[in-house]
């Protein structure tokens, strides 16, 4: 008798290149998105592992920032997200969020760019939920140039304040009320291994937010804070449609050895790994999600 598989084949488990050409608007919407991208709502199980935590995730309205959020909830936590302003995907987030029995999920918009707001989702999460336990600094910004002289100083200082300073601000904060036994995980990216010439403004803050990681992990730790990070490959999230050309949107992820880009829902089990005691011994690292690429 011969036996069965019982796991599905991971080289189909999400769509494949080709994609329709399709292009967006910073700071796009997931609903618009072709297909739409998978976030965990229907093949997420949560096992309690989380339970009673509360947590900050930027980013939180769409792609891994959802799924994320979703995955946590189900893990037993309740979640405070951060957006831009795409409210018709952050509400999304909130209702998928918010049928989980007995949990909660707030989202407030506002520019990450801004200081002050990175201190006042703090803020708000405390007096929402009463304590931080997990900071998911995740919400990014990119776009793509034909060469670095199409690069203003203005876009490199959008960038750089979306994805780097609004890190540095929110960890700060959070680290004055995240108790022992806490996280603080951060999104990184493939492109800080292997940088795209056309992607040299957020290639770089990948490589910051990497560094970051690392000493900032050595710090938090006496308080009993573990800082860690994700390296996502290729992730079929609204980033993509917004700052990639119709014709790179048709074969994005196809370059993989595993032949496509990854669901937002299979990076979620990476963070809530990194959210819990299952990764106590983990500090001041990264774990790669890149579909076979390999990373240093």
């Amino acid at each position: 008798m011969s036996r069965q598989p019982t796991e599905t084949d991971p080289r189909e488990m999400g769509p494949k290149p080709p994609f329709p050409a399709q292009e967006q608007q910073p700071v796009g919407s997931e609903r618009k998105m072709e297909p739409e991208p998978d976030y965990g709502e229907l093949s997420y199980h949560g096992y309690g592992r989380m339970k009673g935590k509360v947590a900050l995730i930027t980013g939180g309205d769409s792609g891994i920032g959802r799924a994320v959020a979703l995955a946590f909830v189900r893990e037993g936590a309740d979640v405070l997200i951060s957006y831009l302003d795409e409210h018709d995907d952050a509400k999304k987030t909130v209702e998928v969020c918010e049928k989980e029995e007995g949990r909660r999920c707030v989202a407030v918009p506002g520019d990450l760019a801004d200081p002050a707001h990175c201190e006042a989702l703090v803020d708000r999460c405390i007096s929402e939920f009463g304590g931080l336990d997990v900071l998911v600094n995740n919400a990014a910004y990119q776009m793509t140039f034909g060469s670095i002289k199409e690069v203003t100083a203005e876009e490199l200082e959008k960038t750089y304040r979306t994805n780097v300073f609004a890190m540095f601000h929110l960890s700060k904060k959070a680290l004055e009320h995240i108790p022992p036994g806490g996280a603080i995980i951060n999104t990184t990216s493939i492109q800080a291994y292997q940088p795209s010439a056309p992607l040299i403004p957020y290639s770089t803050t990948k490589g910051a937010i990497l560094t970051f990681t690392k000493a900032l992990a050595e710090e938090a730790i006496k308080q009993g804070v573990r800082v860690n990070a994700v390296a996502p490959g290729p992730v079929w999230t609204p980033l993509i449609p917004y700052s990639f050309p119709g014709e790179h949107v048709a074969e994005f992820g196809g370059d993989t050895p595993i032949g496509r880009p990854a669901q937002p829902a299979e990076l979620a089990p990476a963070y809530v790994f990194l959210a819990t005691p299952d990764s106590s011994y983990i500090i001041g690292e990264r774990i790669a999600v890149t579909g076979g690429k390999p990373l240093p």
